[in-house]
């Protein structure tokens, strides 16, 4: 009982901000503040939040590297879309759907491929978005590679901020609790995490299965959003963008992970006035930041190195031991 109250304080703080930020942003959305053009900016960046904790999941909590997240945007998109159009099934039912089928396709891959690690992963995953991409473009219910047109617009803003709102709370409470911190073993030390009896593979393919429903998820509040989806729209540079999110959000960190996407949701569209020369100027303020990052890091570093009047190996011994 002693730590459930300020978990419960921590929840109402947090439910309290939420619903105030909206009411806010709602209130200057009625009063064209916020115009249309900045809302559905607004409203991507809470999706891209969504995919950045997603993949936030797998690659720092697990320590697996991923580069074929958007292959489940594809797939909660093309199949909460279609479902749908088709049943005339209710939104969020169409949602979940879509969300269940891309935790199956992550489930059903994570199995093979999480035995593999680094960069045998990392090409796996990728091979894997591709595989995606090009079946979704020979699927003729589908549009082929002409794109799904004709969705009905069922996305609004207060949908996108309360699903980012609970995959926030959602992912904080999976990461806290048991099962987070035998994902955050895996990633420190996989083979002192089996020596300890803690099933690495199990827990990979949890965290793998978890990150993909979440990006099914918002693959629909996409979907529904743009009332249009092609293939190409989902291919692995979609995933490097996440990837981007993540290591420039810092490792597993929940609000510089969502920092980083709001930054570099909104950057493009910031730099649009300078026409074609932003998609220069784009990668080129990546590279500073991330040069920037790794300087405050070390710096970072060095400021909380414990000092010592000992010699360098008894030194670094109780740095260790602090």
């Amino acid at each position: 009982m002693a730590g459930l109250k300020p978990y419960l304080k921590r929840s109402a703080v947090f439910l309290a901000a939420s619903l105030v930020l909206f009411g806010v942003l709602s209130l200057l959305i009625r009063m064209d503040v916020i115009n249309a053009y900045y809302k559905q900016i607004l409203m991507m960046i809470c999706i891209n939040v969504i995919l950045a904790l997603s993949t936030n999941l797998i690659i720092d909590y697990t320590g697996q590297l991923t580069l074929g997240h958007s292959a489940f945007l594809a797939i909660g998109a093309y199949s909460s879309a279609f479902i749908q159009m088709k049943t005339g099934m209710p939104f969020f039912l169409a949602l979940l759907c879509g969300s269940v089928v891309a935790a199956i396709f992550g489930f059903l891959i994570g199995l093979p491929t999480l035995r593999l690690k680094g960069d045998y992963l990392a090409i796996t995953t990728l091979g894997f978005c591709q595989i995606v991409v090009v079946a979704i473009q020979n699927i003729d219910a589908f549009g082929g590679a002409q794109g799904l047109a004709g969705i009905p617009p069922k996305t609004t803003f207060a949908w996108v901020f309360f699903s980012m709102i609970a995959t926030i709370a959602i992912l904080y409470n999976i990461v806290h609790a048991n099962q987070g911190r035998a994902m955050i073993s895996v990633r420190e030390d996989e083979i002192a995490a089996e020596a300890m009896g803690i099933d690495t593979t199990k827990y990979k393919i949890m965290a793998f299965t978890a990150g993909a429903f979440f990006a099914g998820f918002a693959g629909g509040l996409y979907a529904f959003l743009m009332m249009f989806i092609d293939p190409n729209s989902f291919n692995f540079l979609r995933s490097i963008d996440f990837v981007i999110y993540v290591v420039l959000g810092g490792t597993g960190g929940f609000a510089g992970c969502i920092v980083s996407t709001s930054i570099l949701t909104l950057l493009p569209e910031v730099l649009r006035f300078l026409s074609d020369l932003r998609m220069v100027i784009y990668p080129l303020l990546l590279i500073v930041i991330m040069i920037l990052r790794v300087k405050n890091v070390r710096v970072a570093g060095l400021l909380h190195r414990k000092p010592s009047s000992d010699g360098p190996g008894e030194g670094s011994k109780d740095h260790a031991a602090a």
